[in-house]
């Protein structure tokens, strides 16, 4: 196994702390800007990254960053590199290197990721720019009969071969396969899409000889879907997540940083305090959240130099309860707390 693998494995996967997912493709930070009344241009976005990663303390529960591209190669106001700003705070850069989702060929309602021609050679450049970790997402539209087998197993063969190349190029991968609640279905068909998706992608990791020690998987929770009737207690959310994943994730994984998939940021901080309340299970359980981090920020934010603090103390408590919840520690009242 790799000493450089596993030196980046062990600075992300720390007790009480998780990742700050803040990745997001040019045409989603330019929606979540709008919403706040904020124009997506380079500068705002070079701004609005600075703060989030300039925020004081914000190592102390968040030990890594997956960056788009963009922010790779930004610099702060003071010139230095926006990874560097990170690591400075002992946070590890990381680096979304999949290319988005288009529709799968033959296999109506579902989708594929791509990015993976020339994927070796582009991690030459972002290692070189400080990136220790990459991210690849693959998404899951769930109905009665979505999604396919096909689906299920190209995407899994894609997040292999991705994580495979990682390794050899001295990149941890994190492995995002992500069953998405936009549907309306209930917590238990989403239990078993789940289920039978992770079971694809360890047979692929398998096959393509990926080191499992030395990689990290930010799946989703167990829920219903949005627009199912059905809502689920954070006890029975924790239940559900955790059956599936003592089925399918090997112990060998160090580390499970759910998504917030379109959970609100109390949600996904409670959903995860009742999953670590149920007692040591063999990987440390964390979180990978964007939105879920970031909206109480943007809301202060609103593109105002003025407002900066605020919006470094919204993050900063988000990231401070999160890492409560980490250790089964959180509770509702901590959210009218400063």
């Amino acid at each position: 196994m790799s000493s450089e693998l596993q030196a980046t494995v062990e600075a992300m996967v720390r007790p009480g702390c998780g990742l700050l997912a803040a990745d997001e493709s040019t045409p989603t930070i330019a929606k979540r800007f709008k919403a706040v009344g904020v124009e997506s241009t380079e500068a705002s976005r070079r701004a609005y990254r600075s703060l989030l990663l300039a925020t004081p303390g914000l190592g102390e529960h968040i030990s890594g960053v997956i960056l788009f591209e963009e922010t790779l190669g930004q610099k702060a106001d003071d010139g230095t590199p926006l990874a560097q700003v990170a690591a400075g705070q002992g946070i590890v850069p990381g680096i979304k290197v999949d290319a988005g989702k288009i529709a799968l060929a033959h296999a109506p309602g579902d989708e594929i990721t791509q990015g993976l021609d020339g994927l070796a050679k582009r991690f030459e450049v972002y290692k070189a720019q400080g990136a220790r970790f990459a991210k690849w997402r693959a998404v899951y539209n769930v109905s009665a009969t979505l999604p396919g087998w096909l689906a299920m197993q190209a995407n899994a063969d894609s997040l292999a071969r991705y994580a495979a190349i990682c390794q050899e190029q001295g990149i941890v991968p994190i492995v995002e396969p992500e069953v998405l609640m936009d549907g309306d279905n209930d917590i238990a068909r989403c239990a078993q899409v789940t289920e039978a998706v992770l079971g694809e992608v360890f047979h692929a990791l398998r096959r393509h000889a990926v080191v499992l020690e030395q990689m990290v998987l930010k799946p989703n929770m167990v829920v219903p879907g949005k627009g199912s009737a059905q809502r689920a207690t954070p006890a029975q959310v924790a239940q559900a997540t955790l059956t599936v994943l003592r089925r399918c994730v090997p112990a060998a994984v160090p580390g499970i940083f759910f998504l917030s998939g379109g959970q609100t940021p109390q949600e996904a901080t409670a959903n995860l305090d009742a999953i670590n309340r149920r007692g040591a299970q063999p990987w440390v359980l964390s979180f990978s959240y964007g939105r879920a981090l970031q909206e109480t920020v943007l809301e202060a934010w609103q593109g105002k130099a003025g407002n900066v603090g605020a919006a470094q103390a919204a993050l900063a408590k988000r990231a401070r309860l999160n890492g409560a919840a980490c250790l089964g520690r959180y509770e509702a009242a901590m959210e009218s707390a400063a």
